[in-house]
């Protein structure tokens, strides 16, 4: 799992904590784009061209003067971000819901949507803005998928839409390396057709989304770190690289607990390989039946030690015939460690299954009832689906 908290003994490092890019409360957009205006208003003079007015800055203090080849390779860089974002923009869509704005990406020319589940929330119809139009296209729930926080919605008479939605193309994220450049598309504070720029920087990392109304948030395993800016609205729009290829969507920020503010150049994408697994079996059938992740097969929840602090995952159920059940594993239980990491919480051990494999052997240590304690081998198994 992503390490966003100092560890002990550290002092004077800044505590992160993720928080998810939601949906963009419509009444805040009227502020939002006033306070937006401002700030353009304020950097006037710094937008396009920036990176040739630095460089002819550097030349004209150090006294050098640009070679031809760097001229000419900063010009092909910023042509391809231009025939990225141009490529893109027909793609990602901008995502009305009764409660705010979100964005998503045109999965097929059926007029299937990927976004995040935390966008479509708990509404089944939504409002598509799409961006060779500005009148909204009506558009209904899919399906979506918790724990990865994955959802597809579909637009309303795609086959009537002119132009029709272009479809974007996914690549495989399992390619990324850190270093990358990837550019963040999406729909923030409700500014349409916005885009980011950034790098990859790290791989791999297990994040957990803050719970909400007393219900644990997802924890996403596998997502990209990136310096790409991912701003309120961004949620399920696309995270792409310099091919034009859609590598993740974009779904948490990091913020700063002792500033009280986002946490700059810190975001997390979910990976485009877990984006098109998941939206596949939507698509086929509002459902997913293979979601690739481990479990236990318990129903659990955290449980406190003598001093009060977290301890371990009290088993209140075990389902009947699973990976648990067969290894031993009993109601009255507390899982205290999977594969010697220490689960005092049901975030830890989410976090460390969100690691794991179905089929994959571990080793769960218990404390029993009794007072006893064990480790016993359990062959996970798959995740529920939705």
């Amino acid at each position: 799992m992503a390490n966003l908290f100092p560890g002990p003994g550290r002092p004077g490092r800044r505590a992160l904590v993720v928080r998810r890019r939601r949906a963009v409360p419509a009444g805040a957009l009227l502020a939002a784009a006033t306070a937006v205006t401002a700030a353009l208003a304020a950097c006037s003079g710094s937008g396009s061209g920036s990176a040739s007015t630095a460089a002819a800055s550097t030349s004209t203090a150090s006294g050098a003067v640009p070679s031809a080849a760097a001229s000419a390779s900063a010009a092909a860089l910023q042509q391809t971000f231009v025939s990225v974002i141009k490529r893109m923009l027909p793609s990602v869509v901008e995502i009305q819901t009764s409660s705010g704005l979100g964005s998503g990406v045109v999965f097929d020319s059926a007029g299937d949507i990927v976004t995040n589940a935390h966008v479509v929330g708990s509404a089944t119809k939504f409002e598509v803005v799409v961006s060779s139009s500005a009148s909204p296209r009506p558009a209904t729930l899919v399906g979506k998928y918790a724990p990865d926080d994955l959802a597809v919605i579909k637009v309303s008479n795609a086959g009537q839409l002119h132009p029709a939605l272009r479809p974007a193309v996914f690549g495989n994220s399992a390619r990324l390396e850190v270093g990358d450049i990837v550019l963040a598309i999406g729909t923030p504070l409700g500014l349409a057709s916005s885009a980011t720029e950034g790098i990859v920087s790290a791989v791999g990392r297990t994040v957990s989304e803050p719970s909400q109304q007393g219900a644990a948030g997802a924890t996403l395993p596998d997502t990209i770190q990136t310096s790409a800016a991912i701003n309120p609205g961004n949620s399920g729009g696309a995270l792409v690289n310099l091919a034009g290829q859609v590598v993740g969507i974009p779904t948490l920020a990091a913020t700063d607990q002792q500033l009280g503010g986002a946490a700059p150049g810190i975001g997390f994408a979910i990976s485009s390989n877990t984006a098109v697994l998941i939206a596949r079996q939507l698509v086929a059938s509002g459902t997913v039946t293979n979601s690739g992740r481990a479990a236990l097969g318990v129903n659990v929840s955290s449980v406190a030690g003598t001093d009060g602090a977290p301890s371990g995952c009290g088993v209140a159920s075990v389902t009947k015939g699973g990976p648990a059940a067969r290894a031993g594993i009993v109601a009255g239980d507390t899982i205290t460690a999977i594969n010697g990491q220490a689960t005092p919480d049901t975030q830890a051990l989410a976090a460390t299954l969100a690691t794991l494999h179905p089929g994959q052997v571990a080793r769960v240590s218990v404390s029993r009832a009794d007072g006893s304690e064990e480790t016993v081998r359990v062959t996970l198994g798959q995740l529920p689906g939705s």
